[in-house]
This record gives C-alpha cells, structure tokens and sequence, in this order.
C-alpha cells in the first residue's frame, strides 16, 4: 500500500485552519472514554450530602484497575451579583477536588474549608486536580422546576446552550500545591495528555445532572420527575476559555508537535485505506449524521461563528449527497477528503478529517499514546552548529514570516505580557498602551526573522555557542528555531502579534484536542465551549460497584 504524504504544517499550522479544528476519536476525553471501557472502571456514589437547595458536599469514586480517584464536590450559596466567569473571579456556585485515593471524613472536612477558596485554599499532593463552575442560572433554574413539575424541560432550549453548568477554570499539574505531573504520570489511566482533567470533568458532569434532579425532588418529593436518559447523555459541561490559554501552544512546542503529528499521521493512514468496509461506511455515515444534527443545535451569536457554521452545514449536506459516490472510488477515504478541499470551507474540511478518523479506531487508536512529550529539562542548544546552518534553518522553517515587515505598527501592533493580578498571560496593545517593556517571548516569528539577520552580521562558520556568548539575548530565539528545525507542527504558522491576531483560534485548535465542541467566541479573545455533550455518561461506560449506587 502506498503511503501518503502527512499535510504539511504550512497548510495544517495557519491560524485560520487553527480556528476550525474539530475534535476527533484522538481527542483527550475520547481517549479516556475508550480507556475506562475497555478497563471497567467502577464508578460509585460515596456520599450526597445536599441540602434542599442543593447546597453540601458530595464524593464519587471511580475504580480503577490500579487505584481509586474521587471527585469531591461542594455547592454553596453565591449572590448572582457575585457570578462571573472571569479568573479574577472570587466566588462560585461549586467547587471540586480530584482527590487521589478515597478522603476520609478529615480529608473532606480539610478540603472543604480550601476547595472553595480556589487559589486561596492550601493544598496537599493528595489533591491532582482543582476546578469552579458556575451554574448556567436561567437554563438550570428553568429545568430544575420543570422537573419538579414533573414534566422535561424543553429540548431545543436545553441542546442549544448544550451544559447546566460551565467551569471557569481546571487547575492541574502542580498549581496552588496540588500535586505535580511527575507524580501521576507514570501511572497508565493518567499517563496521557490532561487526563485527570478530563476524568475530573467526567465527573462534574455527573454531579451537575445529579443536582438538578435532586434539586427538583426536593421541591416536590412525590411528583417531580428526573432528567430523561437521553437528555442526560446530551448535556456535557460548558467551559469559558480565555486568553490565559492561548499562549500555551505557542510555549509548548513539542507537545504541541506531538498533538499536531498524531492527528496527521492518522489522517494519513486512514486516506492511504485501499477500500471502504461495510463496517467503516455505517460508522461514517453515523458519524456523519450526529454531526449534522450537531451543527443544527450549534448557535453563537458571533457574526463569523455563524457564518461558518452555515457554511458547514452546507457542506455536509453535500457531502451526504455525494457519499455514496465517493466511497466507491479507489482509495475512498482519500477520495472524500480530497472532494472536501476542493469544494468545503475551512470548518467543513476540518469537521470531514474528524468524520474520516471516526471508523478507524483499529487503525489509529494507538497514535493517543504518542500524545504527549517531556518538556521537563527543556531543550539543549546545541552549540556546536554553524551558524550559517542555523540561519538557513530559520530561513527555511519561518519562510512565510519573511515578507512580513516587523517593523510597520500593523504586524507589531500587540505585545503579550503577564498580569500581575493573576499571573495570567494577557495581550497589549503596543502603541496604545504601557508596559511593552514587559513583553513575553510569544513572538516567535517576528524574533526568527530578526535572529536570522542578527546572525548574517557574523561568519557564516562561526558556532552557535560563540554568537550566544556575545549575543546571549538571543538564547530563546535559537532554542526554539533548533525546535521547529526538528518538529515541523511546533509553530503557528502566522505572527502572533499581529493587529489581526484572534486569540480564539489558537484556543480552539488546542480545546478540540481536549474534545470540546459548540464553539461559541464571545470576543476574538475567548469563547465558550462544552465538553462530553454527547458523550457516554461515566455509569453507562464504568460498571457499578455492587454495593454503591450509580453516580
């Protein structure tokens, strides 16, 4: 079987295809679905301590063939003048640890006290991962008493937001004093990419449909009825995604290669198919069809989002016309995707990769576990390279950066800096507002191209190591030139200080990965998604404990 060639990363790493990735059967919650499956992980509720509004403490337990996680969970009062989705936030409606092992009723009490606190709370290595949602306050209240009417809540209205409750951060990998990622990631159910996190929001996902039900029998013990099956497993947990996040493709480069490369080389493998089985077209064609009910459910109120959106819609109606037809050419998978970067828009081509990876788990479900890379010592200059090899790896790797001119306000009109009230990474704007002098190394092409000139003022023989000892401002520069030198899908293929920027397609290239979907920008600097919509509830994939209740 003749291979075929991955899509360059001068066609997949451009920020407008960035904007328009979907998730796949590679994305991290999907992963984790397939894991606790195949391993039958045992999933129970240890404790429901809610009061009649819902305010109290809760834990589920999920089994694991190694070792057993909980979710604790607590619901306090909030002023609805109090509820934001903004980091700055102090207050919110839950709170949640991911505790590792089963909290006995002093480790409860101990993270009830801290959890809510959130970055103020003190922390322990027990505690893997730390998260606030707030309650979507209209939508939740309208089912809860719709439940307690005993009646379901209205469908459209309940798919078109897609989530009762939206997190407003998820906090791991050693932050606050929660545990690091050395000491989990040798363990195989969170050895992937963010899978504790994932597994965390698995959970409140389960709580959150849980408290709507017990909020509504509580109002009306003997005649409130409890969400539909159905409506339970279309509902997944919103997100609100800012530019905190934004930078963390830009400052992982090879994770970000590594996510970038799997995707690729599956998509590759699946269009290098000889044929098309019966198995794999049924699959397609499910797929194909849960997408474009999807896609009808899929509101935002961003003039662009809804502009695409309607494109897409477009685009798979035609492909559903034309399926048929095309899966019967030889080599149909890459006859399909082929058609798709002929005729659809960029949201269209994006959702089809996804749709052509989803038949083919036998075939690619083991690229997940390349998913991931060890960023932890950095990475070596090596100094022994010539320059003159260096610049022409510059030239050859940043060639699309060349003709941009650095020096005109419009592609140096932002700079990216820090906040000082949350440390969070933030975008200024340079000729309107201070503090340019604060500027983070997130302009990665704009400092390729001003080191390649930097190193043609000296011989071309000359080593790396004795540029850096008379120039060592450009220690960044050359690490990360070395990097794209040998991991082509480490950079954004555009300038990330740009006047044209839109951070939100860099979140959404890096929250389809994670498996978000309903992408809904609220500005060109964040958006709100959701996650496990439509997905398997944990009960339904994990077994029940005999002696536990169903979470």
């Amino acid at each position: 079987m003749t291979a075929i060639a991955l899509r360059p990363p001068q066609v997949v790493m451009r920020l407008q295809r960035l904007g328009a990735a979907h998730p796949t059967r590679l994305s991290f919650l999907r992963q984790l679905i397939r894991r606790a499956a195949k391993e039958r992980w045992r999933v129970r509720k240890e404790r429901f301590e809610l009061d009649d509004h819902g305010f109290g403490r809760a834990v589920y337990a999920v089994e694991t063939p190694g070792r057993i996680y909980s979710l604790v969970a607590f619901s306090t009062p909030l002023d609805d003048d109090k509820r934001s989705d903004r980091v700055i936030a102090q207050a919110w409606d839950t709170s949640y640890v991911l505790y590792d092992g089963l909290p006995d009723a002093a480790e409860i009490a101990r993270l009830e006290e801290n959890a809510p606190l959130q970055e103020a709370g003190r922390f322990t290595n027990r505690e893997l991962v730390l998260a606030r949602a707030n309650k979507s306050v209209r939508l939740f209240e309208a089912v809860a008493a719709a439940l307690a009417q005993g009646r379901q809540p209205v469908e459209e209205q309940l798919l078109g937001v897609g989530y009762l409750l939206r997190t407003t951060a998820v906090y791991g990998n050693g932050k606050f004093g929660i545990a690091d990622r050395d000491e989990i990631a040798s363990r195989p159910e969170l050895s992937g990419s963010f899978q504790a996190e994932m597994l965390t929001i698995w959970l409140i996902r389960s709580f959150t449909l849980d408290l709507v039900d017990h909020i509504a029998h509580r109002r009306n013990p003997t005649g409130a009825a409890r969400l539909a099956p159905d409506l339970r497993r279309a509902l997944g947990v919103g997100n609100a995604t800012g530019l905190g996040m934004a930078p963390f493709l830009v400052r992982h480069p090879l994770l970000t290669h590594s996510w970038f490369l799997a995707r690729e080389t599956a998509l590759a493998r699946v269009r290098a198919e000889p044929h098309a089985g019966e198995a794999e077209r049924k699959a397609f064609s499910g797929a194909l069809a849960d997408l474009r009910q999807r896609v009808a459910r899929w509101h935002s109120d961003d003039i662009r989002q809804s502009a695409a959106t309607r494109s897409l819609a477009d685009d798979l109606d035609t492909l559903a016309e034309n399926l048929d037809h095309l899966l019967t050419k030889p080599r149909p998978w890459d006859a399909l995707y082929r058609f798709a970067e002929e005729q659809f828009s960029l949201e269209g081509q994006e959702a089809c990769v996804a749709l052509i990876l989803e038949p083919h788990g036998a075939l690619i479900d083991e690229l997940g576990e390349t998913m991931k890379a060890d960023e932890t010592p950095g990475h070596a200059i090596d100094g022994s390279m010539s320059c003159g090899t260096l610049r022409q790896a510059i030239l050859d790797c940043y060639s699309w950066a060349t003709s941009i001119d650095f020096a005109g306000p419009a592609a140096n009109a932002r700079f990216w800096y820090v906040s000082a009230e949350k440390l969070e990474p933030r975008l200024g704007e340079r000729f309107e507002e201070d503090g340019a002098e604060l500027e983070q190394p997130l302009a990665t092409a704009r400092d390729a191209i001003n080191l390649a000139a930097a190193l043609a003022q000296g011989p071309a023989s000359s080593r790396v190591a004795e540029f850096l000892l008379r120039r060592p401002e450009w220690r960044h520069a050359v690490r990360r030139a070395q990097i794209v030198a040998s991991f082509p899908y480490a950079e954004i293929h555009d300038n990330l200080i740009a006047a044209d920027l839109r951070p939100v397609d860099i979140l959404r290239a890096k929250l389809a990965f994670f498996g978000a979907r309903s992408f809904d920008p609220r500005s060109d600097r964040w958006l709100r998604i959701a996650l496990f919509g439509g997905e398997p509830l944990i009960e339904d994939v994990a077994s029940t404990a005999p002696d536990g209740e169903a979470a």
